[in-house]
C-alpha cells in the first residue's frame, strides 16, 4: 500500500531532524538495505555501508556543526517521491558559510528511502 502525502511529509521532516541532531544511526534507519545516496558531486553510494561511510564525516563534525533548514516540499504520494529544498549552514576551511540545495527522495511502501539524490548550488558547475 502506497504511503500518503502526510506520511511522506512526516518521514521527510523526521529524516531532516535526524540530520540536524547529528544522529547517524537514526538517519541510517530511514534507508532501505539496498538504498542509494547520490551526492551532489556525483559520487554514488549503494547499500547501507556505503551510505553510512558517505555521511560519517559530516556527522563526526568534519565540517563543523551542520544545520539544514527546510524551505519547500513537493510530494508525489502516488510515486512515493519527495523533493525537499533546504539551506545548510556549515564551516568550510574553518569559515562559516551556507548553501542551498534539494534532495529528490524515493520511498518504498514501508517508508524507507530507496534513492536519495542531492543537488546543490555551487560556485562552479560539476561535469562528470
Amino acid at each position: 500500500m502506497a504511503l500518503t502525502r502526510d506520511q511522506l511529509a512526516k518521514l521527510t521532516a523526521d529524516f531532516l531532524a535526524a540530520f540536524n541532531t547529528a544522529d547517524l544511526d537514526a538517519t541510517m534507519g530511514f534507508f532501505a538495505p539496498d538504498g542509494v545516496y547520490e551526492e551532489f558531486n556525483g559520487k554514488m553510494n549503494r547499500g547501507l555501508d556505503e551510505v553510512r561511510a558517505a555521511f560519517a564525516p559530516q556527522f563526526a563534525g568534519a565540517f563543523g556543526e551542520m544545520k539544514f533548514l527546510d524551505e519547500d516540499l513537493i510530494v508525489d504520494a502516488e510515486a512515493g517521491k519527495v523533493m525537499a529544498s533546504w539551506s545548510c549552514s556549515l564551516e568550510v576551511k574553518g569559515q562559516p558559510t551556507a548553501w542551498r540545495g534539494l534532495d529528490a527522495m524515493t520511498f518504498d511502501d514501508q517508508g524507507r528511502i530507496t534513492h536519495k539524490l542531492t543537488y546543490a548550488k555551487t560556485k562552479a558547475p560539476l561535469f562528470a
